[in-house]
């Protein structure tokens, strides 16, 4: 082995051996949102209180929250009160030349979202979280009312996972 290819050959192994102290020395700063030794923040979201909302798509988002938030069952008493206000539009851009109807439809669904104290007070996170999930149409009408129904449930599951992510980190800078 020549003096060059030596040099290279050491050169590489020092950088893997200071990417491998680096890697080491930040291993300590993170800390996993969900993790166990945050159980903290899994009773702080437990502690949330629903507030009912509107129309259909409020009652499949208030599901998935109540899920999300508070799967395990218990109910300790509410600390926070969460609002939801729904907007819902259908927006369709594929026209069939032949029988001049919509091919295909894309439900857009926007919540806004504000999480407060349960005795009252300023808001301590509040947001607009948007979801669009699309489906076919056929010249069933009642397929159609089905597709635009699951097309609202994955709408629903979406939203309530940006929630939850974003009530989990409100939560978790404030303590």
């Amino acid at each position: 082995m020549s003096w060059f290819n030596r040099r290279i050959a050491l050169s590489r192994a020092l950088k893997a051996v200071a990417a491998l102290g680096l890697s080491l020395s930040l291993a300590g700063c993170f800390t996993p949102l969900y993790g166990s030794m945050n159980g903290h923040l899994s009773s702080e979201l437990q502690a949330i209180a629903i507030d009912p909302a509107p129309e259909l798509l409020g009652h499949y988002v208030v599901d998935e929250l109540i899920t999300d938030l508070n799967g395990t069952g218990s109910s300790p008493a509410p600390k926070y009160r969460l609002a939801l206000t729904t907007k819902e539009r259908v927006q369709s851009a594929l026209i069939d030349t032949v029988t001049r109807r919509a091919s295909a439809a894309t439900v857009v669904t926007d919540i806004n979202y504000v999480l407060t104290p349960a005795g009252g007070g300023n808001p301590i996170t509040q947001g607009t979280v948007t979801s669009a999930a699309t489906y076919n149409r056929s010249e069933q009408r009642f397929a159609n009312i089905r597709a635009a129904r699951d097309a609202e449930i994955r709408n629903a599951k979406v939203i309530a996972d940006q929630i939850t992510i974003r009530l989990s980190t409100a939560l978790a800078t404030r303590s």
